[in-house]
C-alpha cells in the first residue's frame, strides 16, 4: 500500500465533500489545509456562534462532522485513513491531522459516500410510517463505530422529557436578545449567500409539529407537505452521547453524527439535527442524567423519520467555495 496524498484533484475533490458536512445554524467552521504528506482539520474560530454555542461545543462537533465526511469521500476513491485527534497541544484549533493510505473501497463506502451530496435537514413534517427499530439499532452501531453512543427516545417517557427539555430551551433561548439577534444574522438568508440557513430551507412552523418544538429562523420560506400520510408525532428522536466531555470526545460525537445522518439518507430517511435543548447548560445536564443514566455526555439529538409523500425535493444548502477554507501549510 502506498502512504503520501494522492494527486491534487483527489485533494480537492474530498474536501469539496468534506465542507458538505452540516455545521451549526451553517457556519462552516472549519479550515482544511494540506501538508507534505497528511491533511489538517483547524477550527475557525471567527465563526464561533457565541450566544448560541457558548463553550463551542457545536462548533467543534460540527467540525468533527467535516472531518468524516472527507474520510468518507477519500475512503470511496481509494483512500484509508489515519486519524489523529488533537494532534497539536499547542495550538488547540489544530483539530486533527489525516493520513492516507492507498486501498481498495469495500461495498460499503460507495453508498455512504454517495449519500454526501444528497443529504439535506429536513426541518419539515414527516410522514407517520414508522422507522423500524433494527434500522435505529444499525445506526446505533455506526455511531458506536465512530466513538459515541446513540440512544434512541423511543419509551414515550422519554421521549417526553426530551420533547420538554427542547420547548424549554426554546422558550429560555426566545427570551436573549443577544441570541435572538445572531439567529436573524444567520437565517433567512436568500440566493448569493454561501453560509447562514436559507429561507428555502426553513419552513414555517406551526402547531401541527405536535409535541416537537423547532427552532424558529427567520424569514421562513419552505412550504410545509400536506394532505395523505401526515402525523405531527412522527419522526424518532435519538441521542448521541460521549464518554467524556473533551474536545476529542465532542470530535468522536461529530464523526458519529455523520455516520448517522449518511447511512439514513442511504436508508432513503430524512434527517434533521437538533441542538437547542443541548445550548443551555442546565437543560444538557439534566438531560445528561434522565436520558443517559449520568454515564454519558450529550452532544446532539437527531430526528430521523421517512419524508413525507407529498414533500417537494429540498434544494442543496449553499457552501462556501473550496478556496476560501482550503489552503497549505506553511513550509519550514
Amino acid at each position: 500500500m502506498r502512504h503520501g496524498l494522492p494527486d491534487e484533484k483527489t485533494v480537492w475533490s474530498a474536501i469539496a465533500l468534506a465542507i458538505r458536512a452540516p455545521s451549526v445554524h451553517n457556519s462552516q467552521p472549519w479550515r482544511w489545509r494540506v501538508g507534505d504528506s497528511s491533511l489538517h482539520l483547524y477550527a475557525d474560530w471567527s465563526r464561533h456562534l457565541t450566544a448560541t454555542d457558548p463553550d463551542g461545543r457545536d462548533l467543534i462537533v460540527s467540525c468533527g462532522a467535516s472531518l468524516h465526511h472527507l474520510r468518507v469521500g477519500l475512503a470511496a476513491m481509494g483512500w484509508g485513513t489515519i486519524v489523529h485527534h488533537v494532534p497539536n497541544p499547542g495550538d488547540p484549533s489544530h483539530l486533527a491531522s489525516v493520513e492516507v493510505i492507498e486501498r481498495q473501497p469495500s461495498e460499503e463506502d460507495i453508498p455512504v459516500a454517495a449519500a454526501i451530496p444528497r443529504r439535506r435537514t429536513d426541518r419539515r413534517l414527516y410522514s407517520s410510517w414508522p422507522v423500524p427499530e433494527a434500522l435505529l439499532d444499525q445506526l446505533g452501531e455506526f455511531a458506536f463505530e465512530q466513538g459515541a453512543v446513540l440512544r434512541s427516545a423511543t419509551d414515550p417517557a422519554m421521549r417526553f422529557r426530551l420533547a420538554s427539555a427542547i420547548a424549554e430551551a426554546d422558550r429560555l433561548q426566545g427570551t436573549d436578545p443577544e441570541y435572538m439577534s445572531e439567529l436573524t444574522e444567520w437565517s433567512g438568508r436568500f440566493s448569493g449567500s454561501t453560509d447562514g440557513v436559507p429561507a428555502s430551507a426553513t419552513p414555517l412552523i406551526y402547531e401541527g409539529y405536535g409535541d416537537l418544538s423547532m427552532r424558529r429562523f427567520a424569514a421562513a420560506g419552505l412550504a410545509q407537505p400536506r394532505e395523505s400520510y401526515a402525523d405531527p408525532d412522527a419522526g424518532e428522536l435519538v441521542v448521541l452521547g460521549t464518554s467524556s466531555d473533551d474536545v476529542v470526545s465532542r470530535l468522536h460525537a461529530g464523526e458519529a453524527a455523520s455516520a448517522v445522518l449518511l447511512w439514513a439518507t442511504s436508508f432513503g430517511l430524512a434527517t434533521c439535527t437538533l441542538s437547542q435543548p443541548l445550548e443551555i447548560p442546565t437543560i444538557r445536564e439534566e438531560l445528561k442524567v434522565q436520558l443517559l443514566d449520568g454515564a454519558l455526555f450529550p452532544q446532539l439529538v437527531v430526528r430521523i423519520g421517512w419524508g413525507h409523500i407529498n414533500a417537494d425535493p429540498l434544494l442543496a444548502t449553499p457552501r462556501r467555495p473550496v478556496a476560501e477554507i482550503f489552503d497549505h501549510l506553511p513550509r519550514r
